[in-house]
């Protein structure tokens, strides 16, 4: 991949220039945005880079075609360290980091981080799923943090600055990385063949927040298909509970075994709810004739509208259960019971939006 194919992010682009031109390029960031925005990607780009021996060190261009790119590329650079969660853990294990316990300190992230690069320029490590440190974890980076071995650059990936521990925060340079537009997000689908026309790939993208994840999620007919009855069933002055858990369920259920792919299902069916309790509570508190500006989806638009102006639910309701969905992904995240997790999102729902 090459700069010019990224999509987005133009701003730490600039940032990220003017560091290495200026040779004040720091050890450790920590980017922080919504998921499925390109941040491990432009962390990779960044790494290509600064690997790359065909350009200068104090350029953010790379040649793309020599032995260190095509590596990067390749996932083998003996120079480029990448951690991310298992997909089976709802933790990162601190084997990951510091090693085994026959091992401690002698393997792991912080070890090969800390050796001498091979390739002459500097060793990187991308430390991904930055939200899954727990306290031990973060505890095994200090050393690293704080002292930073020489010509070493860390890149922390997470979603949120609330769910990075004090000590990471405060050690690292912290990089915010805003959702894609609608019009960088629909090239994007496009691009990928998510979406079979220009005006669909859009309509794609208005719904999707700036992330891919969701474009994908989104972009499958099954899912489609249970948006509508999910909006329409949210629409309805009593929630059809029972059908709702049924029906999300079996969702969840048809994802497979795997807890990951479960787990982002179920994020990805909260995350539809939380955008039209969203929308819900947005035109409650505007000029209708701003509606469309708004809430640009026709169908989001018109059953929100109607629940917006029923007399019986007033701007915290909607913003009470807007909430309760964003929360709900939180302990998907956390490995919560699924589930029980379902059942008492849903039940909660209906209690937070009774007339």
């Amino acid at each position: 991949m090459k700069w010019d194919d990224l999509i987005g992010h133009h701003r730490q682009r600039q940032w990220f220039a003017r560091a290495l031109e200026s040779g004040r390029m720091a050890s450790s960031f920590l980017f922080i945005g919504t998921e499925g925005i390109g941040k491990r990607t432009f962390a990779r780009l960044v790494a290509k880079s600064v690997l790359c021996r065909s350009t200068s060190p104090d350029s953010l261009d790379f040649c793309g075609s020599c032995e260190d790119c095509v590596q990067v590329d390749a996932g083998t650079h003996p120079d480029l360290i990448e951690v991310a969660k298992p997909e089976d853990r709802a933790e990162i294990p601190t084997e990951l980091l510091i090693g085994s316990r026959e091992r401690r300190n002698r393997e792991g992230m912080c070890h090969d981080l800390s050796m001498k690069p091979r390739g002459g320029r500097r060793k990187i490590a991308i430390l991904d799923d930055a939200d899954h440190l727990n306290e031990e974890g973060a505890n095994c980076l200090l050393k690293t943090l704080e002292e930073p071995p020489g010509r070493s650059i860390l890149f922390l990936v997470g979603t949120s600055m609330q769910r990075q521990l004090p000590t990471i925060r405060s050690r690292c340079q912290s990089i915010l990385f805003q959702p894609l537009t609608v019009d960088e997000l629909a090239e994007l689908v496009l691009r990928l063949d998510l979406a079979q026309s220009a005006d669909s790939a859009r309509q794609l993208a208005e719904l999707s927040e700036g992330s891919l994840m969701v474009a994908q999620g989104l972009a499958d007919p099954q899912m489609q298909a249970f948006r509508s009855m999910l909006w329409t069933a949210l629409a309805r002055s009593a929630l059809p509970i029972t059908r709702l858990i049924k029906e999300c369920d079996g969702l969840v259920g048809e994802a497979g075994k795997e807890a990951r792919r479960r787990r982002d299902r179920l994020k990805l069916l909260m995350y539809m709810a939380a955008e039209f309790y969203r929308a819900v509570a947005l035109l409650q508190q505007t000029d209708p004739a701003h509606a469309a500006d708004l809430v640009q989806n026709k169908e989001l638009r018109e059953l929100a509208m109607s629940v917006a102006r029923r007399a019986t639910c007033g701007p915290q309701d909607a913003i009470r259960c807007w909430d309760r969905c964003l929360r709900g992904i939180e302990q998907v995240e956390r490995n919560a019971n699924q589930a029980t997790l379902i059942e008492a999102w849903f039940c909660d729902l209906a209690y937070s939006s009774r007339a």
